[in-house]
């Protein structure tokens, strides 16, 4: 399984990224998908999810209303949409793939990651 992560670069605040996140060696269609992110010195964070057939999404508080999480099943994909970044947003990105559950927010719950791709936001 190979969960491969794009997108990220140097984004002034208030700036938009899309990040991207390739899937294969999977039947993507029966893995809800996450995001997380990791800032120096600080522990992995969820981010956001997306339920199996895209439908249902989820997100902390903290992006909500400027982040948004989609799927495309047909491409095996998952993107992240971030507007109006922040400083705070700066952070090494992981998109993860969950068989068993779906919107979960805990790290344990998700069986493949990616290696990341790193977002810095700067004033």
């Amino acid at each position: 399984v190979q969960l491969q992560a794009s997108g990220g670069g140097l984004v002034q605040a208030g700036g938009y990224l899309r990040l991207s996140c390739a899937a294969s060696g999977l039947t993507f269609s029966s893995y809800a998908m996450g995001w997380f992110r990791q800032a120096p010195g600080k522990e992995r964070e969820f981010v956001a999810a997306v339920s199996r057939s895209g439908v249902g999404v989820y997100y902390t508080d903290s992006v909500k209303g400027r982040f948004t999480i989609s799927r495309d099943n047909a491409k095996n994909t998952v993107n992240l949409e971030m507007n109006s970044l922040k400083l705070e947003d700066s952070a090494v990105y992981y998109c993860a793939a969950d068989r068993r559950y779906s919107d979960t927010i805990y790290l344990s719950d998700y069986d493949y990651w990616g290696l990341g791709t790193l977002v810095t936001v700067s004033s």
